[in-house]
C-alpha cells in the first residue's frame, strides 16, 4: 500500500500539479481510509473499497467531529484516487463515482477595517525605523501581503527576479503552478527597497539562493515565521481581530471591492480559479453595509 500511495503521489505532483500541502493531506486521508478498511476486512486492500464502506468511513469521520471542509477534502482525495486506480487498471469500477461531495458551509472571514489595516502597516513601519534587518523584513511581509492579497506560500516562494521594481509588479506562482502578475503600491515599494538595500544583504548567506525573503539564518523564509510576524503585528492594533496572512488577503480583497474594484479584476489578482470563490468577499461587504445601516439609520 505504501508503494501504491507513493505512485499516486507522483501522479498528483507530475500530472495534476498539486501542491506538497495537498499531496500530504491526500496521503493522510487515504491512509486513514485503508486503516478503516483493514479493520473491517483485514487484508482486503483495494478490493475492500466499496461505496457502502466509503460512506461508512466518512460517517465515522463526521461522528468524530471532522469539519465539513475536512470531509469535502477527504471525499475529493478518495474520488481522485479511485478514478486514478480505475485508469491504471487497479480497479474494475469506480466505487466513489456516486459518492456525494459534502458542501462546505461558507463562513464570512475575519477582516480588518481599513483604519485597522493602516494602523497595522504603521506598526510594521515603526518597528523597522531602527534599520534592524529582521524588522525591515517583517515590514515587507505585512506590506506586501496586504498590498497584493497573495497567499503566504506565494510570498515565501518569491525569488528576487520575480519582482519588477520599475513597474511595481510581482510574478507569482500560485495553485496548480499557475503564474500571474500582481501589482503593488508605493508603500510596499518603499518597504521592498529598504529590504533589498539594507535588510537582505545583512542576512544573506551561501544558502540563501535567489529567495527574496530570508529567515534569521539566511535560508528562505518559512511560512510559519511569516504567520507569526502577521499575528504579532496585528496584535499591536487595538480592537483588531486576531488574523494571520490569510486574514490580510481577505482584508485586501474586501477593501478593493469596497473601493469599487471590479469582481473579475479581484479574481485575477487573488488567483481564484472560479468567480464563485471571489464572490465570498461581496458577502463580506454586504454584511458591513448592513452593520453600518443598522447602526446609523433611524429606522433600521
Amino acid at each position: 500500500m505504501d508503494a501504491l500511495l507513493a505512485e499516486f503521489d507522483d501522479h498528483l505532483a507530475l500530472e495534476r500539479g498539486r501542491s506538497a500541502h495537498t499531496r500530504r493531506a491526500y496521503r493522510g486521508d487515504l491512509r486513514s481510509l485503508f486503516d478503516f478498511v483493514d479493520e473491517r476486512a483485514p487484508g482486503a486492500g483495494l478490493s475492500g473499497l466499496t461505496l457502502p464502506v466509503l460512506r461508512s468511513w466518512l460517517a465515522a469521520q463526521a461522528g468524530a467531529g471532522a469539519a465539513r471542509t475536512t470531509l469535502a477534502r477527504r471525499t475529493s482525495a478518495v474520488k481522485t484516487f479511485t478514478g486514478w486506480a480505475v485508469r491504471r487498471g487497479l480497479l474494475a469500477a469506480d466505487p466513489a463515482a456516486r459518492l456525494q461531495m459534502p458542501k462546505a458551509r461558507r463562513t464570512l472571514p475575519a477582516v480588518l477595517r481599513q483604519d485597522q489595516a493602516l494602523d497595522a502597516m504603521s506598526a510594521a513601519t515603526s518597528g523597522a525605523q531602527q534599520g534592524d534587518p529582521l524588522a525591515l523584513r517583517d515590514r515587507l511581509i505585512v506590506e506586501m501581503l496586504y498590498a497584493t492579497g497573495i497567499r503566504v506560500s506565494e510570498l515565501c516562494g518569491l525569488d528576487v527576479d520575480d519582482v519588477d521594481t520599475s513597474r511595481r509588479v510581482l510574478r507569482v506562482l500560485g495553485k496548480g503552478d499557475k503564474q500571474r502578475t500582481v501589482p503593488f503600491g508605493e508603500p510596499a515599494a518603499v518597504a521592498l527597497e529598504s529590504w533589498l538595500s539594507a535588510g537582505r544583504p545583512a542576512l544573506a548567506t551561501g544558502k540563501s539562493g535567489p529567495a527574496l525573503l530570508l529567515g534569521a539564518r539566511g535560508g528562505r523564509l518559512d511560512q510559519r515565521q511569516a504567520r507569526t510576524v502577521v499575528h504579532q503585528t496585528v496584535a499591536a492594533v487595538g480592537g483588531a481581530p486576531d488574523i494571520g496572512p490569510h486574514g490580510l488577503r481577505h482584508s485586501a480583497a474586501t477593501h478593493l471591492l469596497e473601493g469599487g474594484a471590479d469582481l473579475r479584476m479581484v479574481q485575477e489578482l487573488l488567483g481564484h480559479s472560479t468567480l464563485a470563490t471571489t464572490q465570498l468577499y461581496t458577502h463580506v461587504t454586504v454584511a458591513r453595509l448592513r452593520a453600518v445601516h443598522d447602526q446609523a439609520h433611524p429606522r433600521a
